[in-house]
């Protein structure tokens, strides 16, 4: 068949570093044929140093900095966010590693299912947004949308083998971040350094600030209720500090299936890259016999809502349906970009999310198919979250 073009967006963040990897291990069957940074001028000189043959895109630069910083590359693209679905619509990639933080990667998203290419989604956001959009859409061009976030990717793999038709309860593992066991009062003076310093994973800021209010396993439970079409109500979320256990899946027989690995996103990524085939991998594989390691020990305990209202409001969002998931990401997003430029405290965030989600979200009839009606109900969410200050 070939080797397959991929595109890999947002490649200088974590997701996109550890694609890169992927593809360098798995150069026999795919090529790097698009590349995208939002304006890191020194990453894409070092991209197309080691991959000449590869576009660039920066949605943060003009096309004439673009040139500029990579004078050998043939196709470059440059000039606002508009030049990612430009470099999208030329290049046509098979696959679309889709690694952009935040709501900048829903028409990225949306542009890669128009093209009918597979997308390889760790931009959760998309679905949190705009999933029966995209879902509509990919129908119409047979495009296929695969989740990338460890505990998703786990949850799709595990139901793709044992079938999602038998699931009881779906056990989503979160390591309950930096401020695991803070309490309300630490946590009301936690500072942006902390909140960035996550005891597992290394990721970007967005991320990793959501990883730290839990925001990040709210959005994980609406998404994963989204494209598996599992109600709720049956996603229990267990904290699981050590990152082992990427998520289970109890069946209706009483068995339990769970996907274990060492913590690398490198694995998911892999696994989306080859689904639903399974390829050897160097990523991930636990040493049972503790030749060389420490014991293995895994523990599991529950969540505080109390400590963490972005994981109840999240579920709440997710019963109400609607716009209410869309409310709860934007104004999540907005008040996390407030923390990060030291504007606002960290329980400001749950403040400012739970505020917005008292509006009315509710979606007029085929608005959630409707991609002018999600982004229009973007801007309003957005509105209402900035009134808040």
């Amino acid at each position: 068949m070939g080797r397959k073009k991929v595109a890999v967006l947002g490649a200088s963040g974590s997701i996109g570093r550890n694609a890169l990897d992927v593809l360098r291990f798995c150069h026999d069957d795919f090529d790097l044929a698009l590349a995208s940074v939002h304006s890191k001028s020194v990453d894409l000189a070092a991209l197309a140093r080691e991959f000449p043959a590869a576009a660039v895109a920066a949605s943060g630069l003009s096309r004439e900095a673009v040139q500029e910083a990579v004078p050998s590359v043939k196709k470059v693209f440059g000039g606002g966010p508009e030049a990612v679905l430009r470099a999208l619509e030329e290049i046509q990639p098979d696959i679309v590693i889709n690694g952009i933080a935040g709501s900048a990667g829903l028409l990225p998203s949306f542009k890669s299912v128009e093209l009918g290419a597979v997308l390889a989604l760790a931009n959760k956001e998309s679905v949190v947004m705009a999933w029966d959009a995209l879902k509509a859409n990919a129908a119409k061009t047979g495009a296929r949308i695969i989740p990338v976030d460890s505990e998703c990717s786990a949850i799709f793999n595990l139901a793709a083998r044992h079938g999602a038709r038998h699931v009881k309860r779906v056990i989503l593992t979160a390591s309950g971040g930096p401020f695991r066991t803070y309490s309300l009062e630490q946590m009301s003076a936690v500072t942006i350094e902390k909140a960035l310093a996550h005891p597992t994973w290394k990721m970007g800021p967005k991320i990793t600030l959501d990883s730290a209010s839990l925001a990040n396993k709210g959005l994980e439970v609406i998404q994963i209720s989204k494209i598996m079409e599992f109600s709720p109500h049956i996603i229990a979320v267990s904290v699981h500090p050590q990152s082992i256990v990427h998520s289970m899946l109890a069946m209706a027989d009483g068995a339990v299936y769970a996907a274990l690995s060492a913590p690398d996103m490198r694995l998911p990524i892999h696994q989306a890259l080859h689904f639903p085939a399974l390829a050897p991998s160097p990523w991930g594989e636990l040493d049972f016999d503790m030749a060389s390691a420490p014991p293995l020990t895994l523990s599991f305990e529950k969540p505080d809502m109390e400590k963490f209202p972005m994981l109840r409001l999240a579920y709440d969002a997710a019963e109400r349906g609607g716009f209410y998931p869309l409310a709860y990401n934007t104004a999540n997003e907005y008040a996390g970009s407030l923390f990060l430029k030291g504007a606002i405290p960290f329980l400001d965030i749950p403040a400012i999310t739970s505020r917005t989600l008292e509006r009315d979200w509710n979606a007029p009839p085929g608005a959630e198919f409707d991609s002018a009606a999600i982004l229009d109900a973007e801007k309003s969410a957005l509105a209402a979250a900035k009134a808040l200050l």
